[in-house]
Parts: C-alpha cells; structure tokens; sequence
C-alpha cells in the first residue's frame, strides 16, 4: 500500500486518511493494467492546484464507474478535465468528477457516458465567455449546475433528451449569465417546462381526453383532470389524490410491470371513483397514526373490491401494479414491520392465489371478504376491521425508527385524504381568527397569466409556456371624441351605408315546393288542383315555408398598439394612432350595422414577461357609450409581440360558434421585442400562430400600414394582407375591406 501511496506522489492529508479504503476498492474492482492507469490519473490531479477535492472525488468514483462502463474511457474522462484545467471553467472538476459515478449508473453503457462527455463539452465551449473573441476570459456560469443536476436529470431523460435540453439553455440564455445559471440548476420555469417536455413515458396531456371519455362513459363521472410535477421531489414523491377543484394526477407515467402509463391512470382514476361513490369520511383525531394508516389500506381494497364486482378485468391490472411482499423479508427484531404487514394483508384481500401463511394474515383475509359478503358495507366498517387487525398484530417494534419500505407503495393509489376528518378547527377560538382574517383579507386583483408557446426556427421546436399574456380592459376616455371623429367623416359613412344596405341580410326567403309547410303555396295548389280535375296526377308540394338569410359570422379585429403608432403620418398633422382610431370607429359602427359580432382588442409587449391585451369591445357588447369611451382612450407603446397576441385572440374568436371566424390585425411593422436579438425569430414565431389558427378555423387577415411590409408580412400571411401606402386613407380602406372579406 505504500508504494501505492508514494505513486499517487500527494501530500493532502484528507486523501491519505481515506486512500487505503479507496486502493482496496479499486484492487477488487480494476485489472492490474487499470490501477496503473488510476494512480497516474489521481497523480495528474494531485497535481492540477485545485486542491484536494478533485482527488476525492476521483478516488471514490473511478473504481465503481470503470467496473460499469470499461476501463477504456478513462484517456476520455481525463482529456475532459485537461479542457476544463485549461479553460476558465477549473472550479468545475471537482463537481464532474463528485457526479460520475452517479450519471454512470443511469448510463449504464461505454457508449453513452461518451455522449455525455460530448454534452458537456459542447455546453463548455459555448458558454464560455470571452474578451474581444480573442481569449476565452469568463467560465459557463452554469456548468457546475448542470454537473450538480446532471444525476437527476438522467433519471427522468434519455441522453438524447438531455441533448435537447442543454442545447435549448444554451441557445436561449448564452448571453444571460444569470438566467443560464438559474436554467442550469433547475430554478427556472423555463428549465423545468422544457425537462417536462423531453420526459420519456405516457403525458398526462397526451392523453387527457381519451381519460375524460374513460371516466364519462364507463364511471358516468366527470372532474377537471389536473396533473402535477413528479419530477423535482426527490424526497417526497407527490402522490394522486383528488378534491374539490379536480382530480390530481401525474403529468406523465412510465410503463411499469407490464402496464402502459395509459392503463396506470385508468388504474388511478377507478381507485378515486370508488373513493368518490362508497367512501365517507371518518374523524380521525382518536386514532394513531399506525391506526389510520391501517384503515386506509383495508378500505383500499375494499373498494377495489367492489369496482372488480363491477368490471371482473380490473382484477388483473390492480394485481399487476400491486407489489407482492416477500413474507419474511422484513425483520422485527431490527425494523418496523407494520407497513410489510399491511402491504401483504392488501396482496392478500385482492389475490385469491396468494401462498402467505401468516395465520393472523388468513383470518382476516376471511373476515374480510365475509364483510363484503353483505349487501351493504361502509367505510366504518373497514375501520373495525383495521383496527381489530392492528390491535392483534401490534408488535414493539412497531414504533422503531427505522421502517421497511420495500413493495410496499402502491403508486397507483391515492393518498385518502378524503378519508379523515380533523376537528381541531372548530375551536371558538380558531374559528373566530378565522372570520377575522376572512373579513379583514382583500381578494386578488386582477387576472393571472395565461402562458403561451413560442416557436422557435433555429430548431423547429415550441418554447413551451414562453410569453406571459396579460388581459385587462382598456381605460376609458370621452365617448365624445368619438362621436366628433363620427360626424367628420359623415359623407363616407353615407357612402357605407348603401354598401351596408347590400350586405345586410334579409328577413326571410321563401322556400317553395314542399309537401309540408307553414304556408299554402297558392300558384302551386292551383296547378295541382286542375291536374287533379283533368285526371292528371297532381303534384303534392303545394305547401311552402319561410328561413332567414342570415350571415353567421364572428370577427376579432386586433390593434397593434406599438409605440410606432405616435408618429405622424408623412405629409399630414395626425398621428397614425388617431388615424387608426378614426377607421376602427368607422368599422365598427359599420359592424354593428350588420348586426355581426365584433371584438376590439389591442396588444403591446415589453419583453415575454409582459405582454398586454388590452380588451375594447367584447362580442356580447354593443357599440355604445362604454365602447367608445375605451376606443377614445386608445394609447400606444412598448413592442409588437404579435405570435402571443394572435394566439390569445383565438382562444376567445375559437369559442364562436359561427360558420365563419375572421380575425383581422391592423400593424404598422413587423413583430420585435426589447429582448429579442434575432429579427426573423419573431417573424416566424407569428407565421406558426397563422397556421395554428388555420388548423382551428380561424381565417385571419393582415391590414399593414407599413410601406416595407412586402418584405415581411408575407412570409406571415402568405396572400391573406393588404398593404396601404396612404395611411390617409385609412379610414376609407377599412371598412371596405372587411365588406369585402365578408360579402
């Protein structure tokens, strides 16, 4: 061992106090060409001047990561920590080398920890900063996050998952140090929507609808499906449960046991409405801890029994994702065996075929399923039952710290929480403070956030949740300056008003020749009686009904509200925003003349965070007062994040149930935004929402007022804009156009 130690040529003494342990492990674990190759290694970083910790590290790592993945790629191993020495990034090796053997267990193959090698190569070298472009200067502020992270995001991703995931952070945070920081360490939502995404396994999202059928067409019940993250407790996994807001379940399920994540929340959803049909709540503040849990297992099986009565199919797949506890796998001597008795006792109700000899076991196996032998049974009488059983069964050993968990969590169940009653709260005391701080809170103002993607071109992928919409009403100004903008332009609303008369449907339109009717068609009748005189045989359609001619059409006109809009217009004294609001006033009046529905909204941005849509005329409200008082105070600013807006505008036009759904944008440039570098990103982003839109039926049109728009506003709308070059025009061009969309 000593010559060992004089190879390995360190003097810390924190490693010589751990090396012989470290040298036996790896003696058992590595051919003897293998220990000449981790001495010299560890001698290499003994010698790199970052103290001790990266020696440590490898010391206790290599051995255990050699026997998993080969000896081989240790030259590998170590070329990724010269890069690093040599780079600014040094204070990152102790962090690579402490999570090897970790990331190596999830890899599992030579193979893939390379590509994991590549990874962290490719997030060095593009995150790491320099001076001038000459000299890298500055270290990836997030690369001893990801190593610190790299162990469990491997558990919930595939390597080519966390490819994506890296390179997504690299490409949108390389000049945000400390948002890349936060991205890396899993502290920004943007890192956790994304690890979400690339996720392996059965997506809650994916699927939600086919469970919603599942749950109306063979339970006749229905609830709001809401999932939950499983992927960053590791101390606490959440677990399903339901309540009055909805039913809680897992945002994405692996296969397990032979099962498809798509028949585990069938499994989960049948469990919970069992619970909803047959379980009541009992009070629980006389009973222990040990008496509770007790209770909620043998009340589990009692109602996965009586769901197997209703559909016998449901046997096998709780069977399949029930653990089957070895019976003396737990030792009482040591161990708190309660949760191994209760997990077998429940194997044991739901399997007829179960071999466990514990007499206490089978007694109550067999009273049991007497109980359920009768017509009725209740959740009290599952209660007795556990208490009973753990009144016989209670050992000493019960109350020990430490407690067997293996095949005892069934994943698939919930946590019962409906189950318990707690009346502490009653207390006068408590219930007072409770009304005082009922009275005393002021509600939440205003409405949350509603998340939207953003499509990214670079690599052809959404940005999930990636702007933040707000909504609120529009201020209100003086209705009269509206009715003054009206009244100017008197002569070109009479013009419109012919154009109107032409378009606005009819009352009613005969439909004639029909047997049946509201009416007698009398030209008709005639011609058929003199048939009928002459011996001919008369025609039956004598009758006709009446149907209205009615146009079934919703618009959404949305205003780009940018700061843009307070430059006046070239050669003239107005504004475009006062131009602007002289022709939504000329078309909305002319709108609400043809009696279709018309909703006025307008958006500005100021970064993702904060994009506001601004509502001015709602489809239920007329074009009065209200509506022109918001209109009159119109004001502009900020940026034109148009994607955003034009997907929170269909989610409202989307709800219409009109045969024709027209969503018309009124903009004077192309989308930008403050924090956005690539002027084609924002651009593209606003195509994809056409084609989202046109998948959904929504036909949308562009009225740009920009006189570079041909270079641009096609690549959003294909052929579906009109360009004016006489902003003066404006308000003439407006309403015709819509006219003619909709004629």
């Amino acid at each position: 061992m000593s010559a060992y130690w004089a190879r390995l040529d360190t003097r810390f003494p924190q490693v010589e106090e751990v090396f012989e342990a470290c040298m036996a492990d790896a003696l058992n674990r590595l051919s003897p060409e293998g220990i000449d190759d981790f001495l010299e290694a560890g001698r290499a970083l003994g010698k790199l001047g970052r103290g001790a910790d990266p020696l440590l590290a490898f010391l206790e790592a290599w051995p255990s990561t050699a026997q998993t993945v080969g000896e081989r790629l240790l030259p590998a191993v170590m070329a990724l920590v010269r890069r690093l020495q040599k780079s600014p990034n040094g204070k990152a090796i102790a962090p690579f080398l402490q999570t090897l053997a970790p990331v190596v267990q999830r890899l599992q193959s030579d193979a893939q920890l390379q590509h994991y090698l590549e990874i962290v190569l490719e997030l060095m070298e593009r995150t790491t900063r320099s001076i001038h472009g000459f000299h890298t200067t500055y270290p990836s502020p997030g690369l001893p996050d990801f190593f610190a992270q790299a162990p469990a995001l491997l558990a919930r991703l595939d390597i080519g998952g966390l490819r994506k995931w890296v390179d997504y952070g690299v490409r949108n945070y390389a000049t945000h140090p400390e948002r890349q920081k936060d991205y890396f360490s899993l502290q920004s939502a943007d890192a956790r929507a994304v690890l979400q995404r690339e996720r392996h396994g059965t997506l809650l999202i994916d699927v939600e609808r086919k469970l919603d059928l599942y749950l109306r067409g063979l339970w006749q019940d229905a609830d709001l499906l809401i999932p939950y993250s499983s992927a960053f407790d590791e101390l606490r996994k959440p677990v399903p449960y339901y309540d009055p807001l909805g039913i809680r379940l897992p945002d994405v399920q692996d296969d397990s046991r032979g099962v498809t994540g798509l028949d585990r929340y069938r499994a989960t959803l049948a469990h919970i409405v069992g619970h909803r049909r047959w379980s009541t709540p009992q009070i629980a503040d006389n009973w222990s801890p040990f008496q509770r849990m007790a209770v909620e297992f043998i009340e589990d099986c009692r109602i996965e029994t009586l769901l197997i009565r209703e559909y016998p199919g449901l046997r096998r797949l709780f069977l399949a994702l029930h653990p089957r506890p070895v019976e003396d796998a737990c030792d009482p001597a040591t161990t708190s065996c309660l949760r191994h008795r209760l997990a077998m006792l429940s194997r044991a109700l739901l399997d007829p075929d179960h071999d466990y000899r514990d007499a206490d076991l089978n007694d109550f196996v067999a009273r049991f399923h007497a109980l359920l032998g009768r017509a009725e049974t209740c959740t009290a009488d599952s209660a007795a039952l556990a208490i009973a059983y753990v009144a016989r069964t209670r050992r000493a050993s019960d109350q020990f710290a430490r407690v067997h968990f293996d095949d005892t969590v069934i994943d698939y169940r919930d946590d019962n929480r409906h189950l318990w009653r707690f009346i502490e709260d009653g207390d006068e005391e408590e219930q007072f403070d409770d009304n005082r701080r009922t009275q005393t809170e002021d509600p939440l103002q205003g409405l949350p956030p509603r998340h939207y993607p953003e499509w990214d071109y670079t690599s052809q992928t959404y940005r999930p949740d990636w702007a933040s919409v707000y909504e609120a009403l529009h201020p209100t100004g003086q209705a009269a300056d509206i009715d003054r903008l009206l009244q100017k332009h008197a002569m070109l609303a009479k013009r419109l008003k012919k154009l109107l008369d032409l378009l606005k449907p009819q009352d009613k339109v005969r439909i004639r020749y029909q047997e049946e009717g509201s009416e007698l068609d009398l030209d008709v009748a005639i011609r058929s009686l003199i048939d009928f005189k002459g011996g001919a045989a008369p025609d039956p359609r004598i009758n006709m009904s009446h149907t209205t001619a009615g146009r079934d059409i919703a618009v959404t006109l949305l205003l780009d509200l940018s700061a843009s809009l307070n430059e006046q217009v070239p050669g003239g004294e107005q504004t475009i925003l006062e131009l602007s609001q002289e022709a939504v006033s000329l078309l909305a009046w002319a709108i609400d003349r043809l009696g279709d529905p018309l909703a006025i909204s307008g958006f500005h941005s100021n970064t993702r965070h904060d994009v506001r849509y601004l509502h001015i005329k709602g489809f239920g409200e007329h074009w009065d007062d209200t509506v022109k008082a918001r209109l009159a105070a119109m004001q502009a600013g900020y940026s034109t994040r148009m994607g955003a807006a034009l997907r929170h505008a269909a989610h409202y036009l989307g709800a219409r149930r009109s045969d024709k759904r027209l969503l018309l944008i009124l903009t004077d440039g192309e989308p930008s935004d403050v924090d956005v570098q690539d002027a084609r990103l924002l651009i593209e982003d606003a195509r994809q929402a056409v084609k989202e839109l046109d998948r959904e039926g929504i036909f949308t049109y562009c009225i740009s007022l920009d006189p570079r728009a041909d270079e641009y506003v096609s690549d959003i709308f294909g052929r579906r804009y009109t360009v004016i070059d006489n902003i003066r025009r404006l308000p003439e061009k407006l309403p015709e156009l819509f006219m003619a969309l909709t004629r």
